[in-house]
């Protein structure tokens, strides 16, 4: 097996245990909720506080990656949120809950862009789209594990114990990332040279920061994440008011709870196709094509989807609906995240920081809104509309997405030719 491969099992791993870790409070949030006494328009600051920090710290944290390496970076952010998923659970109230999720966000932000880091060095351009498929089919598999866990654990000791069992999984791979994984193939014991030529690393590449001030005039920079923030505003749903939405909204009971994985297990299968048909069309047909056509027809498709479930009073229905709305979504999702690395070349974390940031902007509002409209229309399905146009903005900004217009613009012939 070449070793590029071992590094994405162990991405794989660590992006699974990141959606168990967030799910799981999306999960346990009806039980949550009561227990606690939490309002709906608190309960939507609970879940969007973690975006907000999330946000404020994903740059910082993906630059960090690029200049010391994902190896200690990502053992760092590990082992903060098990910390703090363990904190979760201790939570007796609403005022304690919220600084503990303030600072869950915090230490988790940069997880994801020095995931995309570490792609960056170990695969080629012609890979990174499946390989960021893989990455985020893990979070949905985790998505899908986290209720058939929670519930039963729930069920059997109570919603804190779920909190616990998930931070001492994330300290486990926190111990085994460090001991193992080199931020460079080179680095690595056993890598082979046709490898390490496959791949295109260079061991002596010197790192320079992303000049900002140039980068900040990218039209190209702003439009992708103009579509992350919309996307996120309608995906963020899932992680913070689905299961709620589902039991408050549409009558679904505790033990109907686990049909609440569909949505994810769609989107497992839908993240690992859309990272590989992009990478097949950008073989075709160049990077441009290669990469729009996916975002815009995953996007295109959840817009539809979401809006059929506001139209729909069949409960079934609407899950069915929701879950192909997140199916069609994350088709487009490795998309997003292998063109950070197109136009961010060796600055792959400090773009995906930048894209994801705008997202978790999103995210913040998403689930704030979402909270107030509940609390003054005493609706659960009005917030869906508000969701289904940012979906569909969403798609149309890929019209000004250019995955072949690199942000240092001396890094494109080599971008170009590796993509050939």
């Amino acid at each position: 097996m070449k070793y590029r491969k071992k590094v994405l099992i162990l991405l794989f791993f660590l992006s699974i245990i990141t959606y168990l870790d967030r799910v799981c409070i999306s999960v346990a949030g009806p039980a949550m909720q009561s227990e606690l006494t939490i309002a709906p328009d608190m309960w939507g600051w609970v879940v969007g506080v973690f975006a907000i920090s999330y946000a404020a710290f994903e740059i910082p944290s993906g630059a960090l990656g690029d200049r010391i390496g994902p190896r200690r970076v990502l053992t760092r952010i590990v082992t903060w949120w098990s910390i703090f998923t363990v904190l979760t659970g201790m939570a007796r109230s609403v005022w304690f809950l919220l600084p503990i999720r303030f600072l869950f966000g915090a230490g988790e932000a940069g997880a994801y862009p020095n995931a995309s880091s570490s792609i960056s060095k170990w695969f080629p351009v012609a890979e990174r789209a499946s390989a960021h498929g893989v990455v985020w089919m893990a979070s949905r598999v985790g998505g899908a594990l986290s209720p058939l866990l929670v519930v039963p654990i729930q069920a059997a000791f109570g919603w804190r114990m779920s909190f616990y069992v998930f931070g001492v999984i994330g300290i486990f791979w926190a111990v085994i990332w460090y001991r193992w994984y080199r931020d460079r193939p080179s680095q690595m014991e056993g890598v082979t040279q046709a490898e390490i030529e496959e791949i295109g690393d260079d061991p002596h590449a010197v790192h320079r920061g992303l000049p900002w001030r140039q980068v900040a005039r990218s039209s190209n920079l702003w439009a992708l994440m103009a579509m992350y923030f919309t996307y996120c505003y309608a995906a963020y749903f899932y992680l913070s008011w689905f299961h709620t939405y589902l039991a408050k909204g549409r009558g679904f009971s505790e033990k109907d709870q686990l049909l609440s994985m569909l949505p994810f297990v769609l989107g497992a299968i839908s993240n690992l196709a859309g990272g590989w048909v992009s990478d097949r069309l950008v073989k075709r047909f160049g990077l441009k094509a290669g990469r729009r056509l996916v975002g815009m027809t995953g996007l295109g498709m959840a817009a539809v989807f979401t809006a059929a479930t506001v139209a729909t009073g069949n409960k079934y229905l609407a899950l069915l609906f929701l879950s192909l709305g997140f199916a069609g979504s994350d088709f487009m999702l490795p998309v997003a995240w292998a063109v950070c690395l197109d136009i961010g070349r060796r600055h792959a974390g400090a773009v995906t920081g930048t894209m994801n940031t705008a997202g978790q902007i999103g995210s913040f509002l998403s689930s704030v809104i979402f909270g107030y409209i509940v609390k003054y229309t005493g609706d659960y399905n009005t917030p869906l509309i508000p969701m289904t146009a940012m979906l569909v903005v969403s798609t149309l900004l890929w019209l000004k997405i250019d995955p072949s217009r690199p942000l240092v613009p001396e890094e494109g012939v080599k971008l170009r030719r590796e993509a050939a």
